[in-house]
Formats: C-alpha cells, structure tokens, sequence
C-alpha cells in the first residue's frame, strides 16, 4: 500500500509516517519507480508506534523497543531486558511530571481561592 493508504488506515500524517521512516523506525520497501510501499506488518508498527508515543514515550526510546516488540495486535515485548528498562526510565519521567503538575495545579488552586470576585474586581480598576 501507498503512504497515503497507510496514513488513512492508522490515523497518523504522512508527514509523520516520512518522519518515522526518517528516524529508522519504518522501512518500506520501495517500488521501482520509488514509490515507499507498506504492507500489512507495517500498518501493525505504525499503530503500536502511535499508541507508545500517546503514552508519552520518545520516538528515540520506541527505536529501542521495537526489536523486542511481538508481531501481534497488541504491543507485546519479549526477551529484551532494555524494554524494561526503558519503561522503568519512562515511568520515573512521568511520575516526576506528575509530581510538578500537583505543584502547579495547587499553585493555581490559591491562586483562584484569593482571586477577587468578578464584581469586586470591576470595582477596583
């Protein structure tokens, strides 16, 4: 299939589907007159690549899973210790990034008890 029947098929951009291929995620064959020329395996990967990277996980981190990843329909990996690893890496990054959006959401919070009602505030400027 044609990068643009491929596109359709898994909800991600052409533009995005070149990019993967770019950073060596995807390799399509390429027809003769060098058209990039996807097949069923290849509409898999994009998906599970899709559905990492939605789940906050860098491209350059997917690279590394994928030779571990199960050919199926559900992103499975097996028999690659740095998969788990770099999930362990991952879930560090996340939950500091949970930690400070608690921060800034309890800054906000104050913010918006000690803010002045709408009314008040019109009488003040």
């Amino acid at each position: 299939m044609k990068i643009g029947e491929l596109a359709k098929k898994t909800g991600v951009s052409q533009r995005m589907l070149r990019y993967y291929e770019q950073e060596g995620l995807l390799k399509p064959n390429r027809t003769r007159s060098g058209y990039r020329d996807y097949n069923q395996q290849s509409e898999k990967l994009v998906a599970h690549i899709r559905h990492l990277s939605e789940a906050g996980i860098k491209l350059s981190s997917i690279k590394l899973m994928l030779p571990c990843l199960s050919g199926g329909d559900e992103a499975i990996f097996v028999g690659c210790p740095l998969v788990k690893e770099t999930l362990k890496t991952e879930l560090i990054k996340l939950d500091q990034k949970l930690v400070e959006l608690a921060v800034s959401r309890n800054a906000i919070a104050t913010f918006l008890q000690t803010a002045l009602p709408d009314s008040d505030h019109s009488e003040t400027q």
